[in-house]
């Protein structure tokens, strides 16, 4: 399931750069979008057009982000070291005893 949102997001986010760069811009960009394509819309209504569908696959990518954010958060419940400790605190371990020193070896 996360695998397919994740290919669908990529995709969203492809066509999102794509549809940006088409559109023209002040400073004049690309420049692609602009003209009369074909005598079949207007300059304005392409303007429109494009801004539209970069506003639904923005509105898509956000959803998409959400949805994989919420889907990585659910893996893992946070744990607590408390939690992890042993419920009855283990007796220390007694010491050895120390060794003792050897007599001395005469040569």
């Amino acid at each position: 399931m996360e695998s397919v949102i994740l290919v669908i997001h990529l995709l969203i986010a492809v066509g999102l750069v794509g549809v940006i760069l088409i559109q023209r811009s002040e400073g004049g960009g690309l420049g692609i979008g602009g003209g009369t394509m074909g005598g079949m819309m207007s300059t304005r209504g392409t303007a429109n057009l494009l801004t539209r569908t970069t506003g639904i696959l923005a509105g898509c990518f956000f959803a998409t982000s959400i949805v994989l954010a919420i889907l990585a958060g659910g893996h893992s419940r946070p744990a607590s070291i408390i939690d992890t400790l042993p419920a009855s605190p283990a007796a220390p371990a007694q010491p050895a005893a120390p060794a003792q020193p050897a007599p001395p070896v005469s040569q």
